[in-house]
């Protein structure tokens, strides 16, 4: 039996709107997040779960899970 493909997650940062608090990134149980420089960035996007935790968690409204 052939398991269907799991739907990766689509994580959208707006660079503009992201201070680098890395509190999404602190938050992400699965390690999907990772600082680069002073912005928040994917560095695993399969491991996501779609809990949208860091969704939640950002003040500034800079990132979104769908």
């Amino acid at each position: 039996m052939v398991e269907p493909a799991k739907a990766l997650a689509d994580i959208r940062i707006d660079e503009n709107l992201c201070k680098g608090c890395s509190i999404c990134a602190d938050f992400c149980p699965t390690n999907v997040l990772e600082m680069r420089g002073s912005v928040v960035a994917v560095k695993d996007l399969e491991a996501c779960t779609k809990c949208q935790l860091c969704d939640l968690r950002c003040p500034d409204f800079a990132i979104q899970v769908y």
